[in-house]
């Protein structure tokens, strides 16, 4: 049996294994900028509240927002689990509430090039956090780069970030055909969410969906669907200067409010809508599917 099987197998007893696994949740944007490692940790956070165990995977190579926001600088990352031996623990950092994260670094770029080994590795280690965490968070790059359509194409559930703004629409729009017109692309069973940031209304954010929909209904024949809206929030913008989360730190906020309604939304849909749940060994199978 070569490699390549052993390291499939490794997955396939992980799918036998589906009580255990975490659901994992993928946050993109079509550019940088719109907010999407802020609703990654305000997201975080509501469920944390809830009562959730929660652990953000940042894969935003180069720029480390969730370290930042959360103020906690990690010993280790990615990297250093693949190509330095160290365990799954080791490179967890807790953040504030408990809730804990782990920094991609430069593991996240040479994802692609892993030697069999690593890949088995990895993956054996993955499995440990499909039992660990109740939700996976997956916070990812901006834009159409290699790796972000490798995170969104393995995952079963994707958050796109948008705002009204028309360039913002257009990137979506862009990032969302270049899915669909991947062929590996799973529409059937990839649910993706879009959420509304910096709206004035929830008039504006359902209408910022509704754009995106029909173009997405038009000519990629396909639908997504709407998970809410952040309004514009002075308070939010503050709490971003201030390198904070606004859910912890203002949590009166009008911003902090449609987080946890969103987070609700998030919980409410799962119990309405029970799903395979993958977990994120069987997520990063897509990585190995693409090698081999």
């Amino acid at each position: 049996m070569d490699q390549a099987e052993k390291l499939r197998n490794v997955i396939k007893l992980n799918n036998q294994r589906q009580e255990l696994n975490a659901r994992v949740i993928t946050v993109t944007s079509g550019k940088g900028g719109v907010g999407k490692s802020s609703l990654t940790v305000n997201l975080a956070v509501q469920l944390r509240k809830m009562g959730k165990k929660v652990l953000i995977f940042d894969a935003d190579f180069g720029l480390a927002n969730v370290e930042v926001m959360f103020g906690a600088i990690p010993k280790y990352h990615l990297g250093d689990l693949i190509f330095h031996g160290k365990s799954i623990q080791e490179i967890i950092t807790e953040g504030p509430m408990g809730i804990e994260f782990i920094s991609g670094g430069s593991g996240v770029v040479g994802m692609n090039h892993l030697t069999n080994d690593q890949l088995f590795y990895f993956i054996r280690c993955l499995k440990e956090l499909d039992a660990y965490a109740d939700v996976i968070f997956i916070d990812t790059g901006a834009g159409i780069s290699d790796q972000v359509l490798e995170f969104v194409l393995a995952s079963p559930e994707v958050l796109l970030v948008t705002t009204p703004e028309p360039s913002s629409l257009t990137d979506s729009y862009s990032l969302l055909k270049t899915l669909y017109r991947n062929p590996r692309f799973r529409r059937d069973t990839t649910e993706i969410k879009v959420v509304s940031n910096r709206v004035s209304s929830p008039d504006e954010g359902k209408n910022v969906y509704d754009k995106l929909n029909s173009v997405v209904e038009q000519f990629l024949h396909g639908r997504i669907e709407y998970l809410g809206m952040i309004p514009q929030d002075g308070m939010l913008e503050k709490a971003v200067r201030q390198q904070k989360t606004v859910s912890m730190n203002m949590p009166g906020a009008k911003s902090a409010r449609a987080f946890e309604v969103m987070a609700a939304n998030l919980i409410n849909h799962e119990q309405n809508r029970p799903r395979l749940r993958w977990g994120i060994s069987q997520m990063f199978s897509g990585f190995l599917n693409h090698k081999y």
